[in-house]
């Protein structure tokens, strides 16, 4: 045999051997199981120690908070208000004594910023008495409901740079009943609830947050952003009808107002004194509310309250706009007066207004109706009719009594027939 050959079989032997050993010394394969993990009960111990604790101080934290809110809530209820000391104040005795022109009673706007439709349509429902002899008691609600629908067109259009609120202008009812038309309160309340009380909190929230989505994501189709605050409406509020039964007539809203209210829009005019703008002309009203940038007829002082005056001794209702945050102005009391130790009657003129207004304390915070008017001593009062809470607090529940101070110094706009401006205003 070959040297080569004996080297072969050399390494045969060889590997057998080794593969041999192997075998022999081979350790059996193992399968994977799940067992319980292992928790050290020492450390599982110090971990709830640890919560415990941890819960124990968070209770503790959670009572500290709750004490020291209502210590705060205790605080804000308790604190005084500052008013004017009504004592000796002469004032009509009641609303009768106002000689009031045809209005509905009172009806309270609960818990919603929808003054402006309380006013404006119990303004028009005295225009329509005034002019036709007709009473007919109209939905606030229903002119609620599409003033929503329309904010929400104009935040689309505007892409997201448009109000979006509760709260508005009376001036905006026109507007929204020459599109909508209008129903009387018995076709459409409004509200859910058994008592007919109104609430808007919850539906305001939910509106706003799908509007801050719309803005956030850029959602700019118009028809799909109505149709869904719509859907957030119905919840709330119920659908309005499209056709409802008045005197034993079928009816829309549109028919309703063109055959039975006969309103003319073209009609009434929407009165503001500033001294900001050019007088004897039509300038925007700047406040949020005014969401539709609409425009005032600015005029000087004394033909805002000439103005007011004749109207309401000429039989006229108005629908009035102010501020109502004075030491002057009380529900309880039933009054809202000027006193003497914010600004004496000789020196309210045009620049002690438009001080308040630029300083802003005198804001645009409320739509109220002026009814009715009657002399006291020296001075001129007016009856308002008022959808506020704060109204029910006196003894005329649902009424104010402004004395002319306060309408001067603190009554922003207002809307009335043209009649009454043209017979005060030369060359209107």
């Amino acid at each position: 045999m070959t040297p080569l050959g004996r080297l072969f079989i050399a390494l045969c032997v060889c590997s057998v051997v080794v593969l041999a050993a192997g075998l022999a010394g081979r350790v059996p394969q193992q399968d994977v199981r799940y067992v319980p993990r292992y928790r050290d009960p020492v450390i599982t111990e110090m971990k709830e120690q640890s919560r415990r604790a941890q819960e124990a101080r968070q209770a503790e934290t959670a009572k500290v908070r709750e004490t020291q809110r209502a210590v705060e809530k205790k605080a804000k209820d308790e604190a005084p208000e500052l008013r004017c000391d009504f004592a000796g104040i002469e004032k009509p005795a009641s609303p009768e004594d106002c000689h009031p022109a045809f209005h509905f009673p009172p009806v309270r706007q609960f818990r919603t910023g929808n003054c402006w439709a309380f006013s404006a349509t119990s303004y028009f429902e005295s225009e329509v008495a005034r002019l036709s002899g007709r009473k007919v008691k109209l939905s606030e609600m229903y002119t609620v409901y599409f003033d929503y629908v329309e904010k929400a067109r104009r935040f689309v259009r505007e892409r997201g740079e448009s109000y979006f609120d509760d709260g508005s202008e009376g001036t905006v009812v026109p507007i929204v009943w020459a599109k909508y038309g209008v129903v009387p309160a018995e076709a459409y309340r409004g509200t859910h609830d058994p008592k007919g009380r109104y609430d808007d909190s919850d539906m305001l929230e939910e509106m706003k947050a799908y509007m801050e989505y719309v803005h956030e994501h850029e959602v700019w189709d118009e028809e799909l952003v109505v149709a869904s605050l719509r859907l957030i409406l119905d919840k709330y509020m119920g659908r309005p009808p499209e056709r409802f039964t008045f005197e034993a007539a079928e009816m829309t809203p549109a028919s309703f107002l063109a055959d039975v209210l006969k309103l003319k829009f073209e009609d009434y005019v929407s009165v503001m004194s500033t001294l900001a703008t050019p007088v004897h002309a039509n300038a925007e009203y700047k406040v949020s509310a005014n969401w539709w940038h609409g425009e005032y007829y600015n005029v000087p002082l004394e033909e805002f309250y000439g103005v007011l005056r004749y109207a309401a001794e000429h039989g006229y209702t108005v629908r009035l706009n102010g501020d109502t945050s004075e030491p002057g102005y009380d529900g309880c009391a039933g009054v809202a007066i000027v006193p003497s130790f914010d600004v004496p009657r000789e020196y309210i003129d045009a620049s002690a207004r438009e001080l308040r207004i630029f300083n802003k304390t005198t804001e645009d915070d409320h739509d109220i109706h002026l009814v009715g008017m009657t002399h006291v001593g020296d001075y001129d009062w007016f009856l308002i009719k008022d959808s506020s809470n704060e109204a029910q607090c006196g003894a005329a529940k649902g009424y104010f009594f402004y004395r002319e101070d306060y309408v001067k110094l603190k009554m922003l706009t207002y809307t009335v027939h043209r009649d009454a401006v043209e017979a005060v205003v030369k060359g209107f």
